[in-house]
């Protein structure tokens, strides 16, 4: 590694981002209230919150140990020449450059997975099995990695191979192409995830005639909202853990509901729960969602683009550069751009986590507005609560920097506070 300017910051950023994590998961431990919060005073016993705890301690900890084995081991990486090695290996084949890209960018893969493999194994299969969440198989663990390596392939191979030759071959607009055509696949693979990727992993059961799907078709008739599908999914072939989720658009658009979901929950409690789904697309939470990633896209790639013919980027990583053009190792530069992107991305991330946060407050509302119901939307959302066993009490930092979703206690308070 060339100790440049380049290489002291990207190490400082490995060691800030570490570091960062490690003060917010100390502080969020140090937050556990050991007393039963009022709101679940008979939803959880003593035990059953004794073990939520517990289950907040081991996925912490055993976050920060990956974390502490991870951050010296790339730091290493790029301080032997790692990185050089690989490219070298890629450029042994003596192909062309998007063909070197794609060897380049494959090998990472490759080793990315076997690195996180162990990691994945244990908490699989160690902790989520302590806690009574795993029902993965081997075969299923093996079978879902295997499937998103292809996927991996499928998609985003040719897509790295797209931008490579954009920014080979069109000069400074290469951003703009790139962004558009990321933007495009992007849009592709929303629209055609319920049907052919999705499957993959699940299988997508329409809901049987009943008393539910009756309650369901009901509500949505009533907020004109065209179902096109209701599916029960399969989600106990790998958790005990309930969710249900809205995806896809068109005639493709699909809501789920974990088979664990439907087990655990009353008629009226689903109903609320599509209510929730249905007010994210109702009030544009998909849309606008969407464009936010397309316009931190659009910044990412007009970044690189500023950064992408930098020799001393290279030089920092231990790979050879000599201009701009078809055999240049521009791919391994967009690898290298995304150590020095990572602040940027972070704070992307928490805005985009305050617009989540957000979204899931009105949608909360709209559920509780339309089916007037407030209660039953409480009950679901405190028996997910329990069933997942949820940190009731996350340190507001947490929650500021890396939560999606408001605390469940926030949204109760929420839901108490909306006038019918």
């Amino acid at each position: 590694m060339n100790f440049n300017g380049y290489a002291y910051l990207i190490v400082g950023l490995l060691v800030l981002d570490y570091v960062l994590n490690l003060v917010i998961d100390w502080l969020n431990m140090r937050h556990v209230q050991t007393e039963i919060p009022d709101e679940f005073n008979g939803w959880f016993d003593e035990q059953k919150y004794a073990a939520s705890q517990r289950y907040l301690r081991d996925t912490t900890r055993f976050g920060l140990l990956s974390s502490t084995i991870m951050t010296p081991v790339i730091i290493v990486f790029i301080l032997l020449g790692g990185f050089g090695f690989v490219d070298h290996l890629a450029r042994s084949m003596g192909q062309g450059m998007i063909l070197t890209g794609l060897a380049f960018g494959g090998m990472l893969v490759v080793i990315s997975t076997l690195a996180d493999l162990p990691f994945s194994i244990y908490s699989t299969f160690v902790i989520e099995e302590r806690y009574g969440f795993n029902k993965t198989t081997a075969r299923t663990f093996i079978a879902d990695r295997l499937k998103s390596l292809f996927l991996t392939a499928a998609i985003g191979a040719p897509l790295f191979a797209g931008i490579l030759w954009f920014f080979s071959r069109t000069g400074e607009w290469a951003w703009l192409y790139s962004w558009a055509t990321v933007c495009a696949v992007q849009l592709f693979v929303i629209y055609l995830a319920p049907v052919l990727i999705l499957p993959l992993f699940n299988k997508f059961i329409p809901l049987e005639d009943g008393a539910l799907r009756s309650s369901i078709e009901a509500y949505a008739k009533k907020q004109d909202f065209s179902l096109k599908g209701v599916f029960k999914i399969d989600g106990s072939r790998r958790s005990t853990k309930s969710n249900a989720y809205f995806t896809g658009f068109g005639k493709w658009r699909r809501i789920a509901l974990f088979d664990t979901l439907i087990e655990k929950h009353s008629v009226g409690e689903l109903v609320a729960v599509l209510a929730h789904e249905i007010g994210h697309y109702k009030l544009g939470h998909i849309r606008k969602g969407m464009i936010v990633s397309m316009l931190s896209a659009g910044l990412m790639f007009f970044i690189l683009a500023q950064f992408i013919d930098r020799p001393g980027l290279y030089a920092a990583f231990n790979v050879p550069f000599d201009s701009i053009g078809e055999y240049a190792p521009i791919y391994a530069g967009m690898v290298f751009f995304g150590f020095l992107y990572s602040p940027i991305s972070h704070l992307i991330g928490i805005i985009g986590n305050i617009l989540s946060r957000k979204h899931e407050f009105e949608a909360d509302a709209f559920a509780v507005t339309t089916d007037r119901q407030p209660e039953v939307m409480v009950s679901a959302l405190k028996k997910l609560a329990v069933d997942n066993l949820s940190n009731l009490t996350p340190h507001p930092a947490k929650v500021f920097l890396e939560y999606s979703h408001p605390p469940v206690l926030k949204r109760i308070e929420a839901i108490r506070n909306i006038r019918l």
